[in-house]
């Protein structure tokens, strides 16, 4: 759940056409990582995305990893990229489905197993290798997070939610605020 606090994406867009769909990382040199454990029912939503388009057929020239959580290594793996998509669930009470929004390079000393942020792998990455790709994060609300495997039915429908609009080619930035909600 490294998504689970962001309540902004401040990074500048660089999409020329201010459209953000999955074909825009249909490619060899994307990459869209599903960070969860579907072991611990809505912190699978990462993984089931993942899983959603392994199943669909969608992005076949990108690469899909699933991992619990980020590690520093991440920042060497998304090097070797233009563009990476991250998706995790939140448990952000005001997020209504999900929000997809461009990180942040940003040191926020999260050093631990388990609450190493997107902006900082970011932020390591451009440290250690002078540049990063452009890194967008897909945020989708959760609800319960017990060991159990199996999403909620609402993580469930937000899941729909974030996959249909992202494979429908309709999902548009908010010139104002660089994010997108859906309610």
């Amino acid at each position: 759940m490294n998504a689970a606090n962001k309540s902004t994406g401040n990074s500048v867009d660089t999409v020329t056409l201010n459209t953000v769909t999955l074909d825009y990382f249909d490619s060899p040199s994307a990459l869209i990582y599903g960070i969860g454990n579907s072991g611990r029912q809505d912190d699978g939503l990462g993984w089931a995305f993942i899983d959603w388009l392994e199943e669909s057929g969608l992005c076949p020239h990108a690469d899909k990893v699933k991992f619990y959580q980020l590690n520093l290594e991440d920042a060497d793996l998304i090097s070797h990229k233009r563009r990476v998509l991250f998706v995790d669930a939140s448990k952000e009470a005001a997020l209504p489905a999900f929000r997809l929004y461009r990180a942040e390079a940003k040191m926020d000393f999260s050093f631990t197993s388990h609450a190493m942020s997107i902006d900082t792998i970011v932020a390591t990455c451009e440290q250690c290798f002078g540049s990063a790709p452009e890194v967008w994060v897909l945020a989708i609300r959760g609800y319960a997070w017990e060991l159990h495997t199996g999403l909620t039915a609402p993580a469930t429908v937000n899941l729909q939610l974030a996959a249909g609009a992202l494979a429908r080619s309709v999902v548009h930035l908010h010139e104002r605020h660089h994010e997108i909600e859906h309610h």
